[in-house]
């Protein structure tokens, strides 16, 4: 892990994921242009973020595999990020395979909260967000730059 130190606000944790994780994957990404979750990871990607789509119903997503499950994509990719767009009583059984493939960080995008399986995420040492937009906070600390690792 690039930093030991754990973050402890939230804005502390924004800028921490932000600056320390590097690729995200992203639980949910949809194919489709008009969707929530292709429009941030889309904003993120142009960023200088590397993408990983999980969706199990898709072979590629903004240029990138789509891999089924998280657990697939680590064979593969090394993830830093998970960020879920799916239903909060989807969570728990992501978080846990968060946890498995060693991911640094968790984010659960607006409306979506497990407040369970972001203290157990927290509680392994991941850094744990919920209920807020990739996008927007990125917009926010970074002003719409790329976060650089101190």
């Amino acid at each position: 892990m690039p930093n030991t130190r754990k973050p402890g606000s939230t804005a502390e944790r924004v800028s921490w994921v932000l600056t320390h994780c590097q690729t995200i994957a992203v639980v949910g990404l949809s194919p489709k242009p008009h969707r929530a979750s292709f429009d941030v990871a889309q904003y993120m990607q142009s960023r200088g973020y590397r993408i990983i789509p999980i969706n199990p119903n898709a072979s590629e997503v903004l240029g990138e595999k789509a891999y089924p499950s998280l657990t697939e994509a680590a064979q593969h990719e090394r993830i830093d990020l998970v960020n879920c767009f799916r239903n909060s009583e989807d969570i728990a059984p992501i978080v846990d395979e968060a946890l498995s493939i060693g991911a640094l960080a968790l984010w659960l995008q607006m409306g979506i909260r497990d407040d369970p399986s972001v203290h157990k995420s927290a509680q392994a040492g991941m850094v744990a967000l919920q209920d807020r937009c990739l996008k927007i906070d990125h917009k926010a600390v970074a002003g719409g730059s790329r976060m650089v690792a101190a």
